[in-house]
């Protein structure tokens, strides 16, 4: 069981992927702002986020994180869309240890987060 904070402001989708990673015993808190974020940083060993919507900049939220050192020792999954493949180049850039297509965190959500809490 991993602790999880997911960064999701949809909340339609944040709740279902609550509900998937909640059924695989992962405890989740849903976040919806950066201000969420830093507050629930510690104590986490996954960190999602949603890097599909233009209410935050999801990427900037981590590389900040990183350089701090907020996420020493915490994994770090975003997911995008499809379409915009240049999202996932700019997430791995600044640190991300995954990211994968909202469709693919949909279906295997909580795989990849056990994959990653695993592998810390």
């Amino acid at each position: 069981m991993a602790r999880v904070a997911a960064l999701i402001p949809d909340l339609l989708f944040g709740s279902k992927v609550q509900a998937a990673l909640e059924q695989a015993g992962h405890e989740v808190d849903l976040l919806s702002s950066e201000p969420d974020v830093w507050e629930q940083s510690s104590g986490i060993d996954v960190l999602v986020v949603d890097l599909t919507t233009d209410a935050l900049d999801g990427v900037g939220i981590v590389d900040s994180l990183k350089s701090g050192g907020e996420l020493h020792g915490i994994r770090v999954l975003g997911f995008f869309a499809h379409v915009e493949p240049e999202v996932r180049e700019r997430a791995l850039a600044a640190g991300f240890d995954q990211v994968v297509p909202r469709s693919r965190m949909h279906r295997e959500g909580a795989a990849l987060v056990s994959a990653l809490a695993a592998g810390r």
